[in-house]
């Protein structure tokens, strides 16, 4: 195959999906930690990202946070080069963009086919960036690249393939079914010159025996040209750091018990139309007997040990759904009895008094749930930054600030409140505009045994419990081994080698 044929060697490959959620974002994960074992010197790109959920660079610059956990699976730091453009949806016609970290305005639904070509243009620079420095770039696309009304304006799937020369895995969820439709749909929708750049197929989440599958693959290769090169099984503990909310549902897959078990610490996390960031709860999810629920029934909020509000990229629209729903009421019924409630970032501004909104949702005065002494003001500017704190005396790192809103202290007359983090906690109340902060091992038993006492539960932390930040290492070891075991890496690669070795002649 020629790649590029005339133009510099290709520095990298791209892993497709023939959807969202197909596994793109793992299997470059375990790419990039594995070809880190063998040596080389690999980082992670996605040229464009939709995604509410996020994380912050050293510089200070906003990235998806699947991208993030790639850098930190390649040992590297992360940095804006990895994801130089990030949409973050808030509305279904309308998304806010981010471009090397930094807010760039909105991109309305009308313009997505077409009007990108300045996106397009970091989105290319940032790759050579990424290709100056390091030995091989694993990219990640977008969706999936048989997305035809998209192909004209495409950077981020075969445009971007097209432009470097880089060989292309298409990669199939067949927990999903109709697998072989999908690879073998997505092949026959692309016109030639994009056919040519597919150089592998790959199966995920795989559960049973492979050799029942196997005449499938070999006609799917028959037909198109293109072989497969690895099956990955069914990776039940990997399901932390999740970019997409469609994972969400895996919180409750992991806990794999009863909610009303005796000793158990059960936590419904509300699941806001525009959720944001929602990674904060895989901390609490991983804590030995924590039961996690995304929930949006009223009945469950009540029952629950402890609510969670959690970040949103609509802080008032998802506001006004909360009392729609009959969900704010539970949560305000909650609080009077005295029983425990978490608001993070958009979540801690919904409780507050009173938010003026003239900049996300840009609807003015908007009253709160007003169970925090806070008045929340939208400023243009973004603040984005990775703050540490204590509190009881236990350290907080590795969290991370990403938000317009500005929470302003206010008396309400009621009992003095306490500081927490950087916000507040009244009663059995408490917010903080901090994400990532429960990744903090001690911070976190320590909290989450003062809502137990609460809510008058019998949980206690495992003192021999992995902490957070050793178990995500366990995840990203477990994809690394089952990369190495179940993907012909070299195969992968040889399009890439391939095509420098005839370059160097």
């Amino acid at each position: 195959m020629n790649l590029n044929s005339g133009g510099p060697p290709p520095t990298g490959l791209l892993i497709a999906g023939t959807s969202s959620d197909a596994g793109k974002s793992v299997i470059v994960a375990g790419l990039c930690r594995a070809l880190s074992r063998r040596g080389l010197r690999v980082a992670p790109f996605k040229a464009q990202n939709m995604s509410n959920n996020s994380m912050v660079c050293a510089d200070g610059g906003e990235i998806g946070r699947a991208q993030w956990l790639q850098a930190a699976a390649a040992g590297v730091e992360p940095t804006t080069a990895m994801n130089p453009v990030l949409l973050k949806p808030g509305t279904d016609r309308r998304s806010f963009v981010v471009v090397r970290g930094r807010p760039a305005g909105v991109l309305e639904a009308g313009e997505y086919a077409a009007g990108r070509a300045h996106l397009r243009d970091a989105a290319f620079a940032a790759y050579r960036e990424l290709a100056d420095e390091y030995e091989l770039v694993v990219c990640e696309g977008a969706g999936s690249p048989a997305e035809i009304n998209l192909r004209a304006g495409d950077y981020v799937n075969l445009g971007l393939a097209t432009e470097f020369g880089l060989p292309v895995v298409v990669v199939g969820d067949i927990d999903r079914g109709g697998i072989l439709a999908s690879l073998y749909g997505t092949w026959a929708l692309l016109d030639d010159a994009d056919r040519a750049l597919i150089t592998a197929f790959v199966i995920n989440k795989f559960r049973g025996d492979v050799s029942v599958l196997e005449p499938g693959l070999e006609e799917i290769t028959r037909r198109t040209g293109v072989p497969f090169r690895g099956v990955i099984p069914w990776l039940l503990d990997v399901w932390l750091d999740s970019e997409d909310t469609l994972a969400v549902g895996h919180w409750r897959a992991s806990t794999a018990s009863s909610p009303t078990a005796h000793g158990r610490l059960r936590i419904a996390v509300v699941r806001l139309p525009r959720i944001s960031n929602a990674t904060d709860v895989d901390a609490l999810a991983a804590e030995p007997g924590v039961d996690v629920l995304v929930t949006a029934d009223p009945s469950v909020v009540e029952a629950a040990d402890l609510v969670v509000l959690p970040g949103s990229r609509s802080t008032t629209s998802d506001l006004a759904w909360l009392r729609e729903r009959r969900l704010a009421g539970a949560v305000m019924a909650r609080a009077a009895a005295g029983r425990p409630v978490l608001g993070i970032c958009g979540g801690y501004q919904m409780l507050a008094h009173e938010i003026w909104d003239d900049v996300e949702g840009e609807v003015g005065h908007v009253p709160g749930l007003g169970l925090l002494p806070t008045r929340v003001e939208f400023g243009t500017e973004k603040v984005l930054g990775r703050p540490t704190g204590t509190w009881r005396g236990h350290h907080v790192d590795g969290a991370y600030e990403i938000h317009h809103g500005l929470a302003h202290p206010v008396a309400d007359g009621g009992p003095g409140p306490e500081h927490f983090l950087d916000g507040w906690r009244s009663g059995s109340v408490w917010g903080t505009m901090w994400h990532g902060a429960f990744e903090s091992d001690g911070f976190r038993r320590a909290w989450l045994s003062e809502i137990a006492a609460q809510a008058d539960s019998d949980w206690r932390p495992a003192p021999d419990a992995p902490g957070f930040r050793e178990r995500r290492e366990l995840m990203l070891d477990t994809l690394a081994d089952a990369v190495e075991t179940h993907l012909d890496i070299d195969a992968l690669l040889a399009p890439t080698r391939a095509a420098r070795k005839e370059l160097a002649r």
